[in-house]
């Protein structure tokens, strides 16, 4: 797990949008975590999948944008946030299990081969017929 430094994340309360009546309107709800990813001191590995998993939520500066407006409570959208946050990071932090070549059996090859000739006499019985 990735251990991430409170200097390294800015937070910011804004107003949200969408349903919520008067309260999104004049409550500033909504948090937006700023996380600068070059403090977190992440492998080269884990930073092209962080990439990967973040998409645009990773500016070209390095720093990791979430906004959460779900919940109607500035306290449930800041722990929604964190939370999203740890989500994203163990999700960079899989590794990708490495594949193992392997070569068909010598009797794969003959059961392949075996299918082949009896597809080839299948469309070789929709021929036209020749009086010979």
């Amino acid at each position: 797990m990735i251990d991430v430094p409170e200097d390294a994340i800015e937070e910011r309360f804004l107003a949200a949008t969408g349903p919520g009546g008067q309260n999104v309107n004049k409550v500033a709800t909504a948090c937006q975590l700023r996380v600068d990813v070059f403090r977190l001191g992440l492998h080269p590995e884990t930073y092209r999948r962080l990439k990967l998993v973040a998409g645009s939520k990773l500016t070209a500066g390095g720093t990791l944008v979430i906004t959460a407006k779900r919940h109607r409570t500035q306290e449930a959208n800041r722990l929604d946030a964190r939370t999203r946050l740890a989500e994203l990071l163990a999700e960079a932090e899989k590794r990708e299990a490495r594949r193992i070549k392997t070569k068909p059996t010598r009797a794969a090859k003959a059961k392949r081969v075996d299918e082949k000739k009896g597809r080839s006499q299948v469309k070789a019985g929709r021929s036209r017929v020749r009086l010979d």
